[in-house]
C-alpha cells in the first residue's frame, strides 16, 4: 500500500504561482512514476504530467512554459511548480503514483484562480 498526502493548494490571483507537493509513504520501494491529474467542475479528470523514478517527465502540451513536475526520490516526494496561473486551471490538483501491478491516488488539494 502507499499513502499519498498532497498539499500547496490555495487561491491565487491569474498570473500567481503555486507549488504543489505530494509526498508517499507506505510501500515507496514500488513506486514507479508519479504524477498530477486534475479535475475541474463538471469535466473530466486529466493528465497534467507525470515523472518516472529516473526523472523522466512527461507534460501535456498546454501546459509547457507555465507547469514544471519534479521529483525528489529521497523524500519521495513530486513537486508541481505552476506558474502564470490562468482562471482555467481552477481545479482539484490529485496526485498519483503507480507500482509495479497497482496504482494510488491522493485525496487531492484545491487550486482556485481568479481572475
Amino acid at each position: 500500500q502507499v499513502h499519498l498526502v498532497e498539499s500547496g493548494g490555495g487561491l491565487v490571483q491569474a498570473g500567481g504561482s503555486l507549488r504543489l507537493s505530494c509526498t508517499a509513504s507506505g510501500s515507496i520501494f514500488s513506486i514507479n512514476t508519479m504524477g498530477w491529474y486534475r479535475q475541474a467542475p463538471g469535466k473530466q479528470r486529466e493528465l497534467v504530467a507525470t515523472i518516472t523514478r529516473g526523472g523522466r517527465t512527461n507534460l501535456v502540451d498546454s501546459m509547457k512554459g507555465r507547469f514544471t513536475i519534479s521529483r525528489d526520490n529521497a523524500k519521495n516526494t513530486v513537486y508541481l511548480q505552476m506558474n502564470s496561473l490562468e482562471p482555467e486551471d481552477t481545479a482539484v490538483y490529485y496526485c498519483h503514483v503507480t507500482t509495479y501491478g497497482n496504482n494510488y491516488w491522493g485525496q487531492g488539494t484545491q487550486v482556485t484562480v481568479s481572475s
